[in-house]
């Protein structure tokens, strides 16, 4: 079964910057694409950003500017290096496997178990 296993959460403060891995148990060269979401209690999970197999990538506005998405095939791995956070920045943070296709994310069922970002002011 495959797996995703995200890291690198934490509490900063606001202007502070953090960067969150998503490990994959299958090889990333395979995969069309990743993606970041994140969600607070209460709300709907919230598409951050994704990278396509060939590196396109698009970001939520929320986001442009402060956030990169990036991958490394060669260590199965996704990143999402975070800058200048906020606390509207706070949320449980998810990476997921799907498909870009003409301009559009696809999200999978293949879900990591999260990781806690929390920015104070």
């Amino acid at each position: 079964q495959v797996q995703l296993v995200e890291s690198g959460g934490g509490v900063v403060q606001a202007g502070e910057s953090l960067k969150l891995s998503c490990a994959g148990s299958e090889s990333s060269s395979r995969i069309n694409a990743y993606a970041w979401y994140r969600q607070v209690p209460g709300k709907e999970r919230e598409l951050v950003a994704y990278i396509s197999r060939g590196g396109f990538t698009n970001y939520a506005d929320s986001v442009k500017g402060r956030f990169t998405v990036s991958r490394d095939n060669a260590k199965n791995t996704v990143n999402l290096q975070m800058n200048n956070l906020k606390p509207e920045d706070t949320a449980n943070y998810y990476c997921n496997q799907g498909k870009y296709y003409q301009g559009t994310y696809y999200g999978g069922d293949t879900w990591g178990q999260g990781t806690q970002v929390t920015v104070s002011s």
